[in-house]
């Protein structure tokens, strides 16, 4: 039973950290069938779950459709406020819980996985 508490917790947590109306980040995950076919899913639980865990109550977590670079998915793009948004690709439950930590707690941009064009640009 305190189990299945624990595990009601987590969830209302997590809940509220999607829901959340505050002027904070928005981390959209690519939801496309590419998108989830490469671990949309598990990148987005990982998203809300860190966030949860890090008490980033502002911080919203929403779904996308396809962005048109399959072969990056699973991708987020991270708005935080005022400034321009960040593409990350290629993520994985690890990379997607780096990018929480790194981006939305310590400002920095996690380079390694700023999603790039073929020509080496990065798309921002």
């Amino acid at each position: 039973m305190e189990e299945l508490q624990a595990i009601r917790e987590r969830a209302k947590k997590a809940l509220k950290v999607r829901e959340s109306q505050e002027q904070g980040a928005v981390i959209a995950v690519a939801m496309g069938t590419c998108g989830i076919a490469k671990g949309a899913r598990d990148v987005m639980m990982a998203i809300v779950d860190e966030a949860a865990k890090r008490g980033l109550d502002s911080v919203v977590v929403t779904q996308s459709g396809c962005a048109g670079y399959c072969e990056h998915e699973p991708m987020i793009k991270v708005q935080m406020p005022q400034q321009e948004p960040v593409y990350y690709g290629s993520l994985d439950e690890q990379k997607a819980r780096s990018v929480v930590a790194r981006h939305l707690v310590q400002g920095e941009i996690a380079n390694e996985y700023v999603l790039q064009l073929p020509g080496g640009d990065p798309i921002v």
